[in-house]
């Protein structure tokens, strides 16, 4: 099961918790001793720049399943100064604050993965992997996978737990299924909700669009509800069928032309639902899909960030989130890219 942690990092005392949590997680993933001590140090670098290099900012940690291996990965998101030569900055060495200049190149040097996104005098975002080795040295290699998805996910400030969720199924072939739940109102009572929804489009495979959609409306009768919608990404006939009720965002961004808003029909599923119907859009090989709950403003667009569109979906993610997030409510945000294209 997924694990997420948001750690706001305002002080050194919050670059301690974040090295705690990401040891956490990866002794939860059965990480090697030195496979746990590499997140451990890359999430310490990150968090020791959001304090040097931009005052503050978010560090979110979330340990999930990536092509059959657990990763931990980061995004260490900031409204800073940014960076104006990230080639150098990834140098040992190249400081702009005095220090001995190895934060960046570390992180680079102990993950799997990373990128970076930066805008001069509009902030940074971060994002590293760090992979278990050989988690399943019998088995063969699991297929690459098609699609790459990335989210950030965190509850409202004082609640112990997000009540908005989301689930992700890629399908033999060409096809995928993301949903996006949020649960009536915060708290535990809101994910069980959320997750009664996504629980329930996992496993009705063979159902889909209005049916799958009524399913869910039953499935959530003995909840407080939620806000739902399921899209589902069909490559190789290059469609998007997408079914909403209530108010998840969701829009559709092609590699050239322009964006398409979807549509949800009013509702609270589980409760007073007037009408479930689905709409099918053109989707074309490379495209984005971005899905996410009440807790961000709808009113972001991808053209104010030069080149983002064709990067990691986690990073994406990430940077709507820092940009775009009300801090009012739980706020989920989920970025579905189709590499075959322009992308």
């Amino acid at each position: 099961m997924e694990r997420v942690y948001y750690i706001g990092v305002q002080d050194s005392s919050h670059t301690a918790e974040a090295r705690r949590l990401a040891t956490e997680l990866a002794a939860g993933l059965a990480f090697s001793e030195s496979e746990t001590e590499n997140i451990a140090l890359v999430v310490t670098e990150a968090a020791k720049n959001l304090l040097k290099h931009a005052g503050g900012g978010d560090l979110l940690l979330r340990a999930h399943d990536q092509e059959g291996q657990p990763v931990v990965e980061m995004l260490a998101v900031d409204k800073g100064r940014g960076i104006e030569d990230i080639g150098r900055s990834f140098q040992d060495g190249y400081s702009t604050s005095g220090t001995p200049g190895t934060g960046l190149g570390a992180i680079a040097r102990l993950s799997s993965h990373h990128e970076i996104y930066s805008q001069p005098r509009k902030g940074t975002a971060l994002l590293a992997q760090v992979g278990r080795r050989e988690a399943h040295p019998h088995h063969a290699a699991k297929a690459a996978a098609r699609f790459r998805v990335g989210a950030v996910s965190v509850a409202v400030p004082g609640e112990p737990v997000c009540g908005d969720a989301w689930g992700f199924l890629e399908h033999p072939g060409a096809s995928v299924r993301l949903v996006v739940a949020d649960g009536l109102g915060h708290g535990l009572l809101a994910a069980d909700a959320a997750r009664m929804a996504v629980e329930t489009a996992r496993e009705r495979l063979t159902e889909s669009g209005d049916t799958l959609m009524d399913r869910i409306h039953t499935a959530l009768r003995p909840t407080r509800g939620a806000a739902v919608a399921v899209a589902e990404m069909d490559s190789s006939r290059g469609t998007l069928r997408f079914t909403g009720v209530g108010n998840i965002a969701a829009a559709v961004i092609p590699p050239a032309g322009p964006v398409r808003h979807l549509v949800s029909y009013p509702g609270t599923a589980g409760h007073e639902v007037h009408k479930i119907a689905g709409f099918t859009y053109p989707c074309e090989p490379g495209s984005l899909l971005v899905m996410h709950s009440d807790g961000l403003s709808t009113h972001w667009s991808l053209d104010r960030y030069p080149g983002l569109p064709a990067r990691h979906p986690s990073l994406i993610a990430g940077v709507l989130y820092r940009d775009f997030n009300r801090r009012r409510d739980d706020a989920t945000v989920v970025v579905l890219q189709d590499p075959g294209g322009a992308a």
